[in-house]
């Protein structure tokens, strides 16, 4: 049995949509076997994906094939992530984690106590504080 690599990605619970698998792989963030491939690409049991998700990349050998998308406890069944990959992706999120939080650069609609602040400096009446 043999099936397309967009059905399988969503039927994995990789990707929320088949559109949405069917972006990642025509952008290049999945690769088969090492090779950038078309979303019609017929997968193997034992076929190795290579699939990135925002920072994280993911690294898996197909174990079964599906076409039909069920539980998330069957799809998980249908791959196994390479141990060397989900340790690297651990160790990157746990960097990620990290990092601080990006700060406030004063972006957006002003506050309603900011409102009025600028409301009383723009009319002058705010010579007192």
């Amino acid at each position: 049995m043999e099936v397309r690599l967009d059905k399988w990605l969503w039927a994995a619970r990789l990707f929320k949509t088949r559109a949405l698998a069917v972006e990642g792989i025509e952008g290049g963030k999945v690769q088969v076997n090492g090779a950038r491939v078309k979303r019609a690409k017929l997968l193997q049991i034992g076929d190795r994906l290579r699939v990135r998700q925002g920072p994280y990349e993911l690294l898996l050998t197909v174990k079964e094939l599906s076409e039909r998308r069920g539980p998330a406890a069957q799809a998980a069944r249908l791959y196994e992530e390479d141990p060397e990959g989900k340790r690297a992706r651990e160790t990157l999120a746990a960097r990620l984690k990290l990092l601080p939080a990006p700060a406030f650069r004063g972006k957006g609609r002003p506050t309603k106590k900011e409102r009025r602040e600028i409301e009383r400096w723009l009319e002058g009446g705010d010579e007192g504080q």
